[in-house]
């Protein structure tokens, strides 16, 4: 680094952690350089321990959080020049100044009072002229950078994400655990039912094991349909805390409510086979007339798995399936019977705007339903593009970003049945010979996000 230059400040950026502009001193009095950082968490094992941290890159304005995670080289007692020892995490990443670009150690710690968001060691300025009656003697950067890092590549770094399941040892669960450590990752799993909630306007927290959870990179919510309601209520909190949620908690609760889900279908001109909804017995039969009569299809508005769905193949068994409902004061829907399907249904497996896996379900013989789970059989199946089109569009105007449609192929084209917020790995895997569950995980790495303004996370929650 032969006649490069600096200042007793200047301006450099850290472009592995996400941060393009810092104000840095340079102090050769201190040997090891010093980041500001808070929330500094270490996560990962203890052969491959990782630290997640957050940083105010602008000292005036502690509204712009970047949040950053590295893998930890160290851990060292770093004595200030005030005198006061502090066990601090190292990490080592590149730093640029200028055109030049190297690697440093540096220290994580809390500096909020002071002025520079970043010290200079003596270590990280070997073979470098520091000329300390100057400043700035290297091109300047700008905060404004901040407000662009949104529309910029994401900066690849290792993520701790959590897993909402009451299945650890399911399929899904260990196929997304396996492919994100395979990513550099690390994955926790979390008992939705075990959290508890915090709620606080300036501190809002998830509680779990007698502790509060750390914050997450991430959140894979894989909600059973019995623990929705509550299950909504902890993805809605982790949301509250900033945290990137694969499926926000509205998209699920919709999801799941049969009857808004259709509506919401409709609203948008999405194809699905005729569907009627009542409440009274004394509009029984013109219910059923609004479907074509029997045979008819009567869906809880609470189910999945094919539990709950009845096919009356007759308008008397019909009448008396929707008086046990109506008895039981369950909800209900009636569905038009598809006799052309012949038992079968289309699963399209959708991960943002693109279908990345689909098969075909056939029921059995003694059954109608052609989940897997009921007894169903799958094969491979090549969609058309009018199929994925109607898929990518029904998981968008139900605001899911992964989600399992099903779609049914009638003499009129192809029609939505119904769309899944935590669609089965095992089945559409297996079948399509595609990994669903490295798409999921890209898809994360692609979309969460590193800097986060505050103010705007409480606008859109609040």
């Amino acid at each position: 680094m032969d006649n490069f230059s600096v200042g007793w400040e200047e301006w450099l950026a850290l472009p592995e952690l996400g941060l393009p502009a810092l104000k840095a001193k340079t102090d050769t009095g201190a040997r090891t350089s010093a980041l500001h950082a808070f929330a500094i968490q270490p996560f990962g094992s203890d052969d491959k321990p990782f630290v997640r941290f957050g940083v105010h890159p602008v000292a005036d304005n502690p509204d712009i959080e970047v949040y950053c995670s590295a893998p930890v080289v160290d851990k060292r007692e770093i004595t200030s020049s005030n005198g006061q020892t502090e066990l601090r995490y190292v990490i080592n990443t590149p730093v640029v100044i200028g055109g030049r670009k190297w690697d440093i150690e540096i220290t994580l710690t809390n500096r909020e009072n002071m002025t520079y968001r970043m010290l200079l060691g003596r270590t990280a300025l070997e073979e470098i002229a520091v000329q300390p009656m100057e400043s700035f003697l290297q091109p300047e950067l700008t905060f404004s950078l901040y407000d662009k890092i949104a529309k910029r590549k994401r900066i690849k770094r290792p993520l701790r994400i959590a897993i909402l399941t009451r299945e650890p040892n399911n399929y899904s669960t260990k196929r997304l655990v396996e492919e994100a450590e395979l990513h550099n990752h690390v994955v926790e799993l979390i008992d939705t039912k075990r959290c508890y909630l915090n709620i606080q306007s300036h501190n809002p927290e998830v509680h779990y094991d007698g502790k509060p959870l750390p914050h997450y990179d991430a959140i894979i919510p894989r909600i059973g349909a019995s623990l929705t309601f509550y299950g909504m209520a902890v993805v809605r909190q982790f949301e509250a805390m900033g945290t990137y949620c694969l499926n926000n908690a509205n998209s699920i609760g919709t999801s799941r409510d049969k009857l808004a889900a259709h509506q919401i279908l409709a609203l948008h001109r999405i194809p699905m086979p005729t569907t009627a909804f009542a409440n009274s017995p004394k509009d029984t039969n013109s219910l059923l007339g609004l479907v074509g009569g029997a045979p008819t299809v009567l869906k809880l508005l609470q189910s999945t798995q094919g539990r709950g769905v009845v096919l009356a193949e007759t308008k008397k068994a019909g009448e008396a399936v929707i008086s046990a409902f109506q008895g039981l004061d369950a909800n209900f829907i009636a569905q038009e019977f598809v006799k052309e399907a012949a038992g079968s249904d289309l699963r399209c497996f959708v991960v943002g705007k693109r279908v990345v896996g689909a098969m075909m379900r056939t029921a059995s013989d003694d059954d109608f339903r052609s989940n897997l789970h009921a007894g169903g059989t799958a094969k491979n199946i090549t969609l058309t593009s009018e199929e994925k089109a109607i898929a990518i569009k029904s998981a968008r105007v139900l605001g899911l970003t992964v989600a399992g449609v099903d779609l049914i192929r009638t003499s009129t084209g192809s029609k939505v049945l119904e769309v899944n917020s935590s669609p089965g790995l095992e089945g559409v895997e297996k079948i399509s010979k595609k990994n669903i569950a490295a798409k999921i995980i890209s898809y994360i790495e692609k979309n969460v996000p590193s800097t986060i303004r505050q103010s705007k996370i409480k606008s859109k929650i609040y």
